[in-house]
């Protein structure tokens, strides 16, 4: 195995245990050669868009392929929405998250399970100047009681983007990070993300949960809803 599949693995038996075993993961290195995505895919990148962009995008993709295989299917396309969405195929949930180092996919069988998130962040801490537009009052002093506020802050960061992902299946709703509020179980390496508004089919204090990991240089989080109506 080469140090960079090594590393890949590594980070993704750390997200492993954050998922039900129902969910296919799977990633892939944009710092490699990763496969070029399927035409109807590629159709969904601008032109103009940088090779750093480009390798992304295809790591991603190749990610989702590698999971739509444990899932027994053969590949097929997930395009770009008009909202830059992934268009999931009939029967599937999934998301997709990349960061300039990793690449990861998740994805189940619509119906059990009727959203996923999934996001990776490189382990640096979150400027300072961005807190007010990340967190809210009450998240930053939670973060001031924290041994590594840079960090956490990071961590609230990703969770909200895991948490966004997983619940836009359902919503379709577009909305900042004042959407949603965390609270987090630090010793389970869980949190709840609380809407701070009603966003159908949810309600004002309703929550999607989300479990996190940080490990192999990445913060990595990840969010699942089930068993809705």
């Amino acid at each position: 195995m080469t140090e960079t599949n090594s590393k890949l693995a590594e980070r993704l038996a750390l997200v492993r245990p954050l998922f039900a075993a129902d969910v296919a993961l799977a990633g892939a290195d944009p710092l490699g050669t990763p496969p070029a995505p399927l035409a109807e895919e590629a159709a969904g990148l601008s032109p103009n868009a940088v090779e750093k962009r480009r390798n992304e995008f295809a790591a991603g993709r190749a990610a989702v392929h590698q999971a739509m295989r444990q899932l027994g299917q053969d590949p097929v396309p997930v395009q770009v929405g008009s909202d830059r969405a992934p268009v999931w195929p009939e029967g599937l949930v999934g998301s997709i998250t990349h960061t300039k180092s990793c690449a990861m996919a998740v994805l189940a069988q619509a119906g059990g399970v009727q959203g996923l998130g999934i996001d990776v962040e490189e382990d640096t801490p979150l400027k300072d100047e961005l807190l007010p537009a990340i967190c809210s009052e009450r998240e930053q002093a939670w973060l001031r009681r924290q041994d590594n506020p840079g960090q956490m802050a990071k961590v609230i960061f990703s969770a909200k983007e895991a948490a966004y992902k997983c619940q836009y299946t359902l919503s379709r709703a577009f909305y900042g990070f004042d959407g949603m509020e965390l609270e987090f179980d630090l010793a389970a390496g869980a949190y709840q993300a609380f809407f701070t508004a009603d966003r159908p089919p949810f309600a004002r204090g309703e929550a999607v949960g989300g479990r996190f990991s940080i490990g192999a240089g990445l913060i990595m989080t990840t969010a699942e809803i089930r068993g809705r109506g």
